[in-house]
């Protein structure tokens, strides 16, 4: 018998070598070959129809904008761009227990109850695991139509006898083709489930979701290229022992990647959180040192957070420098800036900032408001507790601008903060008067310890 063909692909961005390699020469990763059945090429017809696509006139083109459907989560439109877009693929991954089946499954439910048809096709659950969960969802809709299957010729077959709007996939992980012979899960099972399901989408209109399970390093698991085939790719995000999740976009081709949906998980499904400021803010020590209220923007929409700063004397000879929710070399360099610019010995002080709540943040913003609870910690001076600060920081000590300045401003008002530290240039540039707070603008990290 003639020996069947084998090649090697990189598990991470599915690179294809005829031998195997320690290291991929395309993403530069260690130890990720895998060895899998070659798979001869096939045409290029397509293989939902059979025919072969012609070159189009651009002009030709309808440039209608996107149809979208409106999900029925608030949230979730945000963070998609205002909605389902007709004919989409969207991923969406996260750690496992986070919630992506529960938000789907609401999903589901929403869209059929808006007369919507929607088949959930699930691998990993069996008719009555989803037939409880929907049960606790409160989804009792008769058009939500329900399949478990893992074969995608079969699921491609319901698809064009049910005709459905909206098709879930649950996870991408468990589908695998009869003409792959490697196992499910596999780069060329995952590369190739996904590319049939992709062209169905945009053959017949139908907008389909594919769950997608994540690595320890907290990448959607499969070949990178997953990530580039499919229009939109999203990720929960949260800590699957507190009540909040966080839905952020890291890809879309509808529209921005800044926003985000915050929602709660409860015993009756997830909820969205319309005001996240408050939820954050809710149960913070107003007269403690080292903890100052800051605004971050989450995409057009602001948000209010609470940075906590301990500083004490370090017992050894290295201090230690440790950071929850932001970059921890970013802690280091505003300290180095403390000491240098601000004039307080700090160098031998350990330093732990954490954003209270998990949120992780890396915008340059939160710089100021930073500086400020490592400073009040180390004086063990509380800062007042209808104080709103926010600004970027200098390697000079100098306090920049920062962006959507009236925005963060107009949240704090709203929240009843009456005075606000903040970036002088904002003030001259952009700010009009906000009724009911106080606007302080600082040039330097002097002015902004001297203010507080």
């Amino acid at each position: 018998m003639a020996k069947a063909k084998t090649a090697f692909f990189c598990q991470s961005c599915g690179y294809e070598s005829s031998k195997w390699m320690g290291q991929c020469p395309a993403c530069k990763e260690w130890n990720t070959f895998v060895e899998e059945p070659a798979e001869a090429r096939k045409t290029a017809a397509n293989k939902v129809t059979g025919e072969v696509n012609k070159p189009v006139l651009l002009k030709d083109v309808p440039s209608d904008e996107a149809e979208r459907t409106p999900s029925g989560s608030k949230e979730l439109d945000r963070v998609l761009g205002g909605g389902i877009v007709k004919g989409s693929l969207v991923l969406i991954g996260g750690d496992p227990g986070i919630g992506k089946s529960t938000l789907l499954l609401q999903v589901t439910k929403n869209l059929s109850s808006f007369g919507k048809k929607v088949l959930y096709v699930s691998g990993e659950e069996s008719l009555r695991q989803i037939k409880l969960r929907a049960d606790r969802l409160g989804s009792e809709d008769n058009g939500m139509l329900l399949l478990c299957e893992t074969n995608l010729e079969a699921i491609h077959s319901a698809i064009l006898d049910i005709k459905p709007d909206t098709v879930i996939i649950d996870s991408i992980q468990t589908m695998y083709k009869e003409d792959v012979s490697s196992a499910p899960g596999s780069v060329s099972q995952v590369r190739e489930t996904t590319a049939l399901l992709l062209q169905i989408a945009k053959q017949y209109d139908i907008t389909i979701f594919i769950v997608g399970h994540v690595t320890k390093e907290g990448a959607v698991a499969g070949p990178r290229v997953l990530e580039h085939m499919v229009d939109t790719v999203l990720y929960f995000e949260g800590d699957r022992h507190a009540s909040y999740r966080i839905l952020r976009a890291v890809k879309n081709r509808f529209g921005s990647t800044d926003e985000i949906g915050v929602f709660e998980m409860r015993e009756d499904g997830l909820k969205e959180v319309p005001n996240p400021s408050e939820f954050m803010l809710s149960g913070r020590d107003e007269h403690s040192s080292g903890c100052v209220v800051t605004c971050s923007m989450g995409g057009t929409r602001p948000i209010m957070v609470e940075i906590q700063a301990l500083v004490c004397k370090s017992a050894f000879g290295l201090p230690r420098r440790q950071a929850t929710g932001m970059d921890n070399n970013r802690v280091n360099l505003l300290m180095a800036v403390i000491e240098k610019r601000g004039g307080l010995n700090i160098g031998d002080q350990a330093a732990y900032v954490n954003i209270a709540g998990g949120f992780k943040i890396n915008e340059p913003s939160l710089d100021l408001a930073t500086v400020l609870a490592i400073v009040s910690s180390f004086k063990n001076k509380p800062v007042d507790e209808k104080t709103v600060i926010f600004g970027e920081v200098g390697l000079g000590g100098e306090v920049r601008a920062v962006s959507r300045a009236e925005s963060r401003v107009r949240e704090a008002a709203k929240l009843g903060f009456t005075r606000c530290i903040l970036p002088k240039s904002n003030i001259d540039e952009a700010i009009k008067k906000v009724p009911g707070i106080e606007l302080i603008g600082v040039r330097n990290l002097n002015e902004a310890i001297d203010v507080n």
